[in-house]
């Protein structure tokens, strides 16, 4: 996988923190020195879907000597339990220092992607598209969100800036969803820049959707709606589609679990957006394991230094 622009740079600024977070790895430095070369693999101890092993060439090239690594299994790959996703090789104090990093990095992101392809084989079947929300790791949102397609999702609005979402607080702030609408639907339209930006309004009763369809919502998300609710809320917003002739998709919300993105799917949404994508997912099981038997030799060929004898005292032997 070639990594766009964005996830380069993105991924040099992460690295960049994370390398000075740690510093100099002197205890490596202490026990092999600078010539010493291993080999190593990056084995997958459990099943998961892969996200983020497209990143393990850079992470181990990033540091000087650089490593280098041979990533044998893609992103978004289901792997059984101890696939061996990447061989690296190159100087210890490198593959060493990266170790924790890469590892990290990658446990989190395929532990997102594994949870994913968890709710999307939920929708299998069903028109609706899962989406993920705002609730990432700061700094994280575009490696993570990365992980959510790895995994078979849909990305939401990037962020803030990326698309209009009128929330409950800006609903209670202004008075009711139809105002709060009404207020981000004239914005946009004195703002040629975001003309082309989805105006969505959340809705957490019938009448609210209501407001949101007479405000001009081009998406309504139905919050911590229950199911009947959800049916209701899509049979209404049908016809309010085809009396006016407008599209207004519906996204469903909220403490959403697999069976409950499947139920509100069955129901008629078009999307389940569940924020426990990415703020709840957990690391999947992944090792680096270097190999023990592999020559330890400098790049010309000579054997890395042989180890100091140890400096514990002999005892003497009592003079003549």
């Amino acid at each position: 996988m070639t990594l766009s622009r964005e996830l380069a740079q993105a991924l040099d600024d992460l690295l960049t923190r994370a390398f000075a977070e740690d510093g100099e790895d002197i205890t490596s430095l202490a026990v092999f020195g600078p010539a010493a070369r291993v080999a190593a693999k990056i084995v997958c101890r459990e099943e998961a879907v892969v996200a983020g092993a497209a990143f393990l060439p850079r992470v181990f090239a990033f540091l000087s000597p650089p490593a280098a690594v041979k990533v044998l299994v893609p992103d978004g790959a289901l792997v059984k339990k101890g696939t061996v996703l990447a061989a690296v090789e190159g100087p210890a104090i490198t593959v060493l220092a990266a170790e924790r990093t890469a590892l990290n990095l990658v446990q989190r992101l395929s532990g997102i992607a594994t949870k994913t392809h968890e709710y999307v084989r939920a929708l299998q079947g069903t028109r609706a598209v899962l989406l993920d929300t705002r609730k990432t790791t700061p700094s994280l949102r575009l490696f993570e969100r990365h992980a959510v397609r790895c995994g078979g999702g849909a990305n939401h609005r990037f962020g803030l800036s990326h698309g209009f979402l009128v929330k409950d607080n800006h609903a209670d702030g202004a008075g009711s969803v139809w105002e709060a609408t009404r207020r981000a639907a004239d914005f946009r339209e004195l703002n040629p820049r975001l003309s082309r930006h989805l105006l969505e309004a959340e809705a957490r009763t019938l009448d609210e959707v209501h407001q949101a369809l007479d405000a001009g919502a081009e998406r309504i998300l139905l919050d911590n709606m229950p199911v009947p609710l959800i049916r209701r809320s899509v049979g209404d917003i049908r016809l309010f589609c085809e009396a006016v002739g407008r599209r207004v998709t519906v996204e469903a919300s909220g403490g959403m679990t697999p069976a409950k993105a499947r139920a509100a799917a069955k129901a008629g949404v078009d999307f389940v957006s569940a924020g426990a994508l990415t703020h709840s997912a957990r690391a999947v099981d992944i090792a680096l394991e270097v190999d023990a038997r592999h020559p330890m030799r400098s790049r010309r060929g000579h054997r890395a230094p042989a180890a100091r004898p140890s400096f514990r005292s002999k005892k003497r032997r009592a003079g003549p």
